[in-house]
């Protein structure tokens, strides 16, 4: 087996954007309503409440925008009660019309002559921006578009992000303004100073209050720790919806990301972009990185300040050689701290609708390894592994297993029990094989790729071919 050395690499290229998202500064600005209908207030509304001075020619002006006029959410909205005319578009920062067939044509055509920005509600053909779905935090604000293909699905996608975002972020979001030219002014661009903005989106976003003074005082004040640090996180065994919550966090505030073969590009992707993406490649039965080396590389960027992610495959603490870098990074004086992730027998099992366990046949799990440091058969309690209330989960347990299962059998584990293998567990790749453990080594041949290999074995199993009632009858009477 060769070895790596740790190679940077560069984020995908920004994949195609149905619409470009833009937000636009109208405070004072003039912009042009013209039409009738319901649209045409929610419009209004929209512009005046962004502080736009807005302008409206409708010749039916109806009472909710009259109630309007009288008192906008910002800026203001004035009623001309006519139609529009081409020279009252000259000068707007932009125009919406909700009007009908040649007017409407006519309308953009107008627009475009004085250069002036258009939508035409319901026509996308006509207009040179679109109103998406909007979550209001402000000044925070998330515009959704789904490119006019599915509004519906934008607006679900909104209430997703209004359900995560508790209405305090609004003042907490105004408050940065406050602190901005302090902290500014204390650091330059860079790990410090990412790091100040770092603790206060992290109060901001657990926050449930607006802030208190004490602790903008608080954040205002230096960080009592400005050296570097490394955090093992847990990628997860391939989808990255899979990722937790303060992995994402992990990830995003990252300078640094010391990653394993196996971790998904769209996980890297969900990293900040500036962070460096280091491959340290890691992957069982091919050139590898030195651990050592490893180990010596994120010191060298920890002692530098950096916020070194290493981002493993799974779970950090399952055969993710986490007490070795722990232990460097302690032995170094380096901060360490680690994110959990889900671990490839959960995922493999959730997806196949597998329980590990169960009360009826299986009252212990086993994670073991299918392989010694030197790459032979391990040497396991063989007898506890062939116990048949036990789920036994082998990784990366594929190129050894047939020696494996040499010793479970003549420890008596009955040839007949059920058995699952999982290649790429969780990803698109994903391909498994279910029969009786005596006739896996055979099956095993049918995964070859790639992706790591996870052998799952006991009673439980036979969920993938039977009844579960079934199942569960015939454990009782066991």
């Amino acid at each position: 087996m060769g070895h790596l050395d740790p190679r940077e690499t560069r984020p995908a290229r920004m994949r195609p954007l149905a619409v470009l998202p833009l937000f636009l500064e109208l405070q004072g600005r003039r912009a042009v309503v013209a039409g009738a209908g319901e649209a045409l207030s929610w419009k209004a509304e929209l512009l005046a409440a962004a502080g736009a001075n807005v302008r409206v020619y409708t010749a039916t002006p109806c009472p909710e925008l009259a109630a309007l006029a009288t008192a906008p959410p910002d800026g203001t909205v004035g009623i001309v009660a006519r139609r529009w005319h081409p020279a009252d578009l000259a000068g707007a920062a932009l125009a919406v019309g909700a009007l009908r067939g040649e007017e409407a044509v006519t309308f953009a055509q107008a627009a475009r002559a004085n250069g002036v920005p258009i939508n035409i509600v319901d026509r996308s053909d006509l207009s040179d921006f679109s109103f998406g779905s909007i979550v209001n935090r402000s000044p925070v604000v998330i515009g959704i578009s789904t490119g006019g293909a599915a509004p519906v699905l934008g607006q679900a996608i909104r209430g997703k992000i209004e359900g995560l975002l508790h209405p305090a972020l609004a003042a907490w979001a105004t408050a940065a303004r406050l602190l901005r030219a302090r902290l500014n002014a204390r650091s330059k661009m860079g790990p410090a100073r990412r790091e100040d903005w770092r603790r206060f989106a992290d109060r901001a976003l657990a926050a449930r209050q607006p802030p208190a003074p004490v602790e903008l005082v608080d954040l205002s004040a230096p960080a009592l720790v400005r050296a570097g640090s490394v955090v093992l996180v847990g990628a997860g065994p391939g989808d990255p919806e899979l990722l937790t919550l303060k992995a994402l966090r992990a990830l995003q505030s990252a300078d640094d990301i010391l990653y394993d073969r196996l971790v998904g590009a769209e996980i890297l992707e969900l990293a900040r972009r500036e962070a460096r993406r280091i491959l340290v490649g890691k992957a069982g039965h091919g050139p590898s990185c030195r651990q050592g080396d490893i180990n010596a590389l994120m010191i060298k960027l920890a002692r530098a300040g950096r916020r070194v992610v290493r981002l493993k495959g799974g779970d950090p603490l399952i055969f993710g050689r986490a007490a070795e870098e722990i232990a460097a990074c302690r032995g170094a004086g380096i901060p360490v701290e680690v994110v959990p992730g889900v671990t490839a027998a959960v995922g493999a099992a959730a997806e196949l609708v597998i329980p590990l366990t169960d009360r009826h046949c299986s009252h212990r799990l086993h994670f073991v390894t299918g392989h010694s440091k030197d790459g032979g058969v391990p040497d396991h309690d063989w007898r506890s592994l062939a116990d048949p209330w036990a789920t036994t989960v082998l990784y990366m347990g594929a190129h050894r297993f047939s020696a494996v299962l040499q010793r479970l059998l003549a420890a008596g584990l009955d040839p007949e029990t059920p058995a699952v293998a999982v290649s790429g567990a969780t990803t698109l790749q994903r391909k498994h094989v279910f029969c009786p453990v005596r006739d896996l080594q055979g099956a095993i041949t049918d995964l070859e790729g790639p992706e790591p290999c996870l052998v799952m074995i006991g009673r439980t199993m036979r969920i993938l071919r039977r009844d579960w009632s079934d199942l569960l009858r015939a454990a009782c009477t066991a």
